[in-house]
C-alpha cells in the first residue's frame, strides 16, 4: 500500500507540474500584451538587416521581422521597441528576459538551440561567410590568402568557420577580433588588416559604409552554411510559434501573390482556398495562435510579404542589390518555403 501511494503521490505531483507548465506556455505572450509592445533585440548596425537611419528610424530586413510580429499580435506594426546589442550581448539578453525575441543576423547552430535555452522559428536570410578585401592586394581569391592578418568580429560562429577554413587548405593566418562589425571594418579600411571575414550580407552591407567602397570587392569562396533567423526562449511554445508563423506568412503570402497592395482585395473577394485561410477568410487558424482573425494581413498590409521586405531592403531595390539567390522561393530556384495554413 505504501508503494502504490508513493506512486500515486509521484503522479500527481507530475500532474501539477505539467499544469503548471501548461499554465506558463504563454507568459511572453501576456507579458507583451500587458506591456503593449515587442521588446526585439537587434544588431547594433547593420545596413540591409538592421539600423536607424538619419531620422533614427529603425529600417532593415530584421527589423520588419519584430514589426511583422508587432502586426500579428497588435495589429499595429509600431509597436515594438528595439534593442540594438553586440554578438556578445545578444545570447544573455534573450536568455534573461531583457528582450521577447532576437532578430539579429544570428545563425542557427545546434550548440546554440539545444545548449544555450534558445529556440530558432525558421531561416530569414540563408547567407555563408566570405571575404572582404582592398582590391589593391590584388587577391582574387581565398586561396590567396596565406598569411594573412584577418579582422573578425567576437563572439560569432566566424572565429571557428575561419580557423576550419585555413587548417583545412594549410594556410596560416593571424586574426584580430573586434566587439562590433563597424570596427572591424575601420580596420580593414585603415590597413590594419588584410581581410575581413564575415557573413556575406554583412560584407555587403559593410562595404557601403566605407569611404571608397568600389575599392573593395567580395571573394567568391563561400565558406560556410550560415542560416540566420529569428530566437525566442525555450520553453513558451506559444510565442515561438507566433514568431515562426509570422515568416511562413510572409512567404506563403509570397507565394499565392498577396502583396501589401491588393491583401485587403483579396481578403474580401479571393476564390483560392489557400489565399482565403492565410487571410482569414476560411476557417479559424488565427485562433490557434492566439492571434485576431487577420493576423496575417496585418502583417502584409502593413509590413509585406517575404518578397517584398527582400527587395527594399536588401534586393535591387536596396544599395546592396543583393541577388535573391538561395532566398529565392522553392518554386523560383531557392529553397525558402513555408507549410501551409491549413
Amino acid at each position: 500500500m505504501i508503494r502504490v501511494k508513493s506512486t500515486l503521490a509521484a503522479l500527481g505531483a507530475a500532474s501539477l507540474l505539467g499544469m503548471s507548465g501548461l499554465a506558463q506556455a504563454g507568459a511572453t505572450l501576456d507579458a507583451v500584451q500587458k506591456k503593449g509592445f515587442v521588446q526585439c533585440g537587434i544588431s547594433d548596425g547593420l545596413p540591409g538587416f538592421s539600423f536607424a537611419d538619419a531620422k533614427g528610424q529603425y529600417q532593415g530586413l530584421d527589423v520588419d521581422v519584430c514589426r511583422a510580429v508587432a502586426a500579428a499580435v497588435f495589429g499595429d506594426a509600431s509597436k515594438v521597441k528595439y534593442s540594438p546589442l553586440t554578438a556578445k550581448e545578444r545570447f544573455t539578453a534573450l536568455q534573461s528576459g531583457e528582450v521577447d525575441m532576437l532578430s539579429r543576423n544570428t545563425t542557427w547552430t545546434s550548440s546554440r538551440d539545444a545548449a544555450m535555452g534558445l529556440n530558432f522559428t525558421g531561416v530569414t536570410y540563408y547567407d555563408g561567410q566570405g571575404f572582404l578585401v582592398n582590391k589593391e592586394l590584388g587577391v582574387k581569391s581565398a586561396k590567396e590568402l596565406d598569411g594573412a592578418t584577418v579582422c573578425i568580429q567576437a563572439g560569432t560562429t566566424t572565429e571557428l568557420n575561419l580557423s576550419d577554413y585555413f587548417r583545412a587548405n594549410g594556410h596560416n593566418y593571424t586574426p584580430i577580433t573586434y566587439d562590433t562589425s563597424d570596427e572591424s571594418a575601420k580596420s580593414l579600411e585603415s590597413g590594419r588588416c588584410d581581410v575581413l571575414t564575415s557573413d556575406q550580407s554583412q560584407l555587403y552591407a559593410q562595404r557601403i559604409k566605407l569611404a571608397k567602397p568600389d575599392d573593395y570587392v567580395v571573394l567568391p569562396e563561400v565558406i560556410s552554411k550560415e542560416p540566420l533567423g529569428p530566437a525566442v526562449r525555450q520553453g513558451d511554445e506559444e510565442w515561438f510559434d507566433i514568431v515562426r508563423w509570422t515568416l511562413f506568412a510572409m512567404l506563403n503570402a509570397e507565394e499565392l501573390g498577396v502583396t501589401s497592395a491588393n491583401v485587403e482585395e483579396k481578403a474580401k473577394s479571393t476564390k483560392n482556398p489557400d489565399v482565403a485561410r492565410l487571410l482569414g477568410a476560411e476557417g479559424e487558424y488565427g485562433k490557434d495562435l492566439k492571434l485576431p482573425k487577420d493576423w496575417a494581413v496585418q502583417i502584409i498590409k502593413q509590413v509585406g510579404n517575404y518578397g517584398e521586405i527582400f527587395d527594399r531592403n536588401v534586393g535591387a531595390g536596396s544599395e546592396l542589390k543583393i541577388e535573391r539567390g538561395l532566398n529565392a522561393l522553392w518554386n523560383n530556384g531557392g529553397v525558402q518555403y513555408a507549410p501551409p495554413v491549413r
